[in-house]
């Protein structure tokens, strides 16, 4: 949970000094506010620590190769996100999101520290980039993942501060 932890703090540095207005801005209408990163960030997290779990108690024991997970915060390399993982148009605050990333990340952080290594490199489940990833791999996955997020983060504010 070492890179899900640090990419944490990054997130909230970035986001802490916005204002609700702000959060909610939206640079274009096909692009996303601070507000949908986070919550798309949130969906993920919750829909990947419900994936592993049910994975765990029902998937089969499938051993991959470690990806290259890493290559993840490249952003040159445009994925288009799930559509579970699609954030709606409503108006947050600041507080409600962080309170639900909170919560995802609890969650995400008891499989890791209840569930041992070898169970989870034990099976796997398909990535649509990597390919079939190991369950121990789909926990650090979150955390580049966000981080790729808060460099998309720091884009918005650029242009909250130039609007």
């Amino acid at each position: 949970m070492k890179i899900n932890d640090e990419a944490r703090e990054k997130l909230l540095i970035e986001v802490n000094s916005l204002t609700d207005e702000d959060l909610n801005w939206k640079p274009a209408e096909n692009r996303w506010s601070v507000r949908q990163v986070m919550e798309h960030l949130y969906l993920m997290e919750v829909s990947i620590a419900k994936t592993i779990k049910h994975q765990l108690s029902t998937g089969e024991r499938k051993i991959t190769s470690d990806k290259p997970i890493e290559r993840t915060t490249n952003r040159s390399v445009r994925v288009e996100a799930p559509n579970f993982a699609q954030p709606g148009d409503a108006f947050a605050k600041l507080d409600e999101l962080k309170s639900k990333l909170s919560a995802s990340h609890s969650q995400l952080r008891d499989i890791a520290e209840t569930i041992t290594e070898e169970e989870l490199a034990a099976k796997s489940y398909p990535h649509p980039v990597f390919g079939d990833m190991s369950l121990k791999q789909w926990i650090p996955f979150v955390g580049y993942h966000e981080l790729r997020h808060v460099e998309q983060i720091k884009e918005i504010k650029e242009l909250i501060n130039n609007k």
